[in-house]
């Protein structure tokens, strides 16, 4: 059955309009100009490719930025998807919901959280994050005015709290007054986060909790220093101070492990999830330790969060994951993206500089010297049919599905290195 005779079938009437071509200008004049959006329009994809509204076939290496882990129209997804929308797809928390149950319990005994709190995104998970970490602050280290740490180049969400945990004032413009109690530090500089800590502490403002990404996307796709992790870590421990890791981008199996916190060998007392936990169905969840579960009925809450259609697809991602050893694909693949990036780098010293990331979240640095720009190179990789996206103006960001080839990463790189040369 076609769009057009689906749709007349549940609207009778006149469908003229339903196969008419698509005009971005007709977009953008009803749809609110907040991103700045490539000239590209998506209308179907299978696996690692899609194709536009004029039939060009691209090879995507975004995935909806880190979103989609099993790729386009997957067959598990396709069959959890009509399964859980012919069954049940939304109620109400004030109800026990099954699916609901049942994701809570494959992501605790799959992490080293206790409990789990679903919502919608990984913004809303991370401001359940905030919200946790404040209410302990007061209940538990009966602190008035707690403190919470965040890294310079961090991105965590775009509400007004999760835009101030972010540490860019980019992000920030003409959004005063930002909400209070955030206090930011270098990224991997133990010695600086010390001695924040110190200082705020004479000033009697307390640290109640840490907040910081496993890898940081956004700010450049760097991964963490173990030892710089570790320590806090020990901090942590030592001050009854909260650590709170923001897996948004990471986890799910997008650095080869299921938990980007697995790399850096510790554990966080709360973690965010979101992104690939639904392979591009919207979901978030919130997850914590044990101790510092102090939430009670009516402290959250979250009309869509965790209903039936969104836990029943995320858990059929998180199933196949595990049963298709998807990891394993992440670690090789990844290894083999690096390593033929790295060979392009060398073709081109002038302009290239590091290579850098874990999974299949890799980041191209472009040199500050050179006048390419990560969005010039994104361009060109797309009239070339390769979706790449930015990570500040001067990294290219790698972050395919999941589930994707070796062959297919093979034709990337030739495809990225077709684009490169046309801009040199």
């Amino acid at each position: 059955m076609s769009l057009k005779t689906l749709i007349q079938s549940v609207f009778p009437g006149d469908a003229s309009e339903v196969d008419s071509p698509f005009k971005m200008a007709d977009f953008d004049e009803y749809v609110m100009h907040t991103y700045a959006r490539f000239p590209l329009a998506l209308e179907r994809g299978a696996g690692c490719t899609v194709w536009d509204s004029e039939g060009r076939e691209y090879l995507d290496f975004v995935a909806g930025i880190a979103t989609c882990t099993l790729g386009h129209a997957h067959p598990v997804m396709v069959e959890a998807v009509t399964r859980q929308i012919q069954t049940l797809h939304h109620v109400s928390n004030l109800y026990y919901i099954p699916a609901q149950g049942a994701l809570a319990q494959w992501l605790v005994e799959h992490s080293c959280a206790d409990r789990a709190f679903f919502c919608n995104s990984g913004a809303e998970a991370n401001e359940g994050a905030i919200k946790l970490a404040r209410k302990y602050a007061h209940t538990v280290l009966k602190i008035d005015n707690p403190i919470i740490l965040t890294a310079h180049a961090s991105f965590h969400g775009r509400t007004l709290a999760t835009v101030t945990a972010t540490g860019q004032p980019k992000y920030q413009k003409n959004f005063s007054p930002l909400v209070p109690g955030f206090h930011y530090i270098p990224y991997n500089d133990i010695a600086v986060l010390e001695a924040t800590i110190a200082e705020l502490d004479k000033d009697q403002r307390q640290v109640a909790a840490i907040m910081l990404e496993a890898l940081q996307g956004e700010g450049g796709v760097r991964p963490g220093d173990l030892a710089y992790f570790k320590r806090i870590r020990e901090i942590c421990d030592e001050k009854g101070i909260l650590l709170i890791l923001d897996e948004v981008q990471v986890g799910m199996g997008r650095t080869a492990k299921l938990w980007g916190y697995e790399n850096l060998e510790i554990e966080p007392d709360i973690f965010t999830s979101a992104k690939g936990l639904g392979g591009g169905i919207p979901i978030g969840a919130l997850l914590c330790k044990s101790f510092c579960n102090v939430f009670e009925p009516g402290d959250h809450a979250s009309t869509f969060g965790g209903n039936p259609f969104a836990c029943g697809v995320a858990l059929a991602v998180c199933k196949t994951l595990e049963r298709d050893n998807l990891l394993d694909n992440v670690y090789h693949q990844g290894r083999q993206l690096r390593r033929g990036l790295r060979m392009i780098a060398q073709t081109h010293p002038d302009h290239i500089g590091e290579i850098r990331g874990w999974g299949l979240i890799t980041g191209l640095e472009l040199k500050a010297d050179s006048p390419l720009t990560a969005p010039d190179v994104v361009k060109a990789a797309i009239a070339e049919g390769l979706l790449l996206v930015p990570a500040g103006p001067k990294v290219v960001r790698f972050v395919p599905p999941l589930i994707v080839t070796a062959d297919e990463i093979d034709q990337a790189l030739v495809l990225f290195g077709r684009a490169l040369t046309g801009l040199l």
